[in-house]
């Protein structure tokens, strides 16, 4: 009896000891989609990492690649706000309530080169300009654990604008940042925006021997994307990433969607300081 009382006793205490963990390192929104390297802790924070991805080779593309890309960022945590630096990114998240996630960042837009095609199916397109866009987003919890949401985004720069909406679900009851997370979402895009990707003018028709292509705005795709995160230790996080985005049929009618869907898998390890 004295045994099995200890045994009870240990059990107890060493879930007790998981949630206090877990309730020290509360990430500010519990969502693997997220980097959160403040681990429930006001000031900076630091992670640095690198991944894998294994994507199309450009928007409309048949075909693939492997690419390296880094991973982290710097970020400054106050409260229910996260200012962060990420690459070619800045921007700030914030918790309003216990359901609203609010976030505005401001990103670098490559843009599109003629060699982005192996197979040659760019030649006579152009280069496109490298510039900046602005990202605004909004998730709205249904749940004070944020077990289900609805998420909206808009994207907007000198080619147009882009906006999505959607729904997501958060697997596991880590409140830490880590586990699985699915969204499945539409999006749309002004005139401006789909011509920059899957327009052709007189000028670049003549050049590539491609139709002249006019699109109008509208439905762009409709897409689903998962992400994944855990903790290897105090410092060595893993993380991975899948998306598949089913284009609508007027991009599949324009000559440069050679595949009527883009897709894109990543994994990487980030280390935090």
């Amino acid at each position: 009896m004295k045994k099995a009382i200890s045994i009870v006793l240990c059990i107890y205490c060493l879930i007790f000891q998981l949630a206090s963990a877990q309730e020290n390192n509360a990430a500010l929104v519990p969502l693997p989609s997220l980097d959160d390297f403040t681990k429930g802790e006001d000031g900076w924070s630091f992670g640095l990492g690198l991944g894998i991805e294994y994507e199309t080779a450009y928007e409309g593309s048949d075909e693939f690649g492997l690419e390296l890309q880094p991973a982290g960022a710097v970020q400054w945590r106050s409260g229910d706000n996260i200012f962060y630096f990420a690459g070619e990114a800045f921007g700030w998240r914030g918790l309003q309530g216990d359901k609203w996630l609010l976030e505005a960042l401001l990103g670098f837009e490559e843009g599109r080169e003629e060699g982005d095609s192996d197979d040659g199916n760019l030649d006579g397109l152009g280069e496109q300009d490298e510039g900046f866009e602005l990202v605004l987003q909004a998730r709205r919890s249904f749940t004070d654990d944020w077990r289900y949401w609805l998420v909206s985004r808009v994207v907007t720069g000198g080619d147009g604008n882009l906006g999505l909406f959607g729904i997501g679900r958060r697997f596991g009851d880590q409140i830490d940042g880590t586990g699985h997370e699915i969204n499945l979402v539409a999006v749309f895009h002004d005139s401006e925006y789909a011509n920059r990707g899957f327009g052709i003018n007189a000028e670049q028709a003549q050049a590539s021997g491609l139709a002249e292509t006019n699109l109008s705005g509208g439905l762009r795709s409709i897409g689903v994307d998962y992400s994944f995160r855990h903790y290897i230790n105090d410092n060595w996080q893993l993380y991975g990433e899948a998306l598949f985005e089913y284009y609508s049929s007027d991009v599949q009618d324009s000559p440069i969607a050679r595949s009527n869907y883009e897709t894109e898998v990543g994994v990487g390890f980030i280390y935090i300081f």
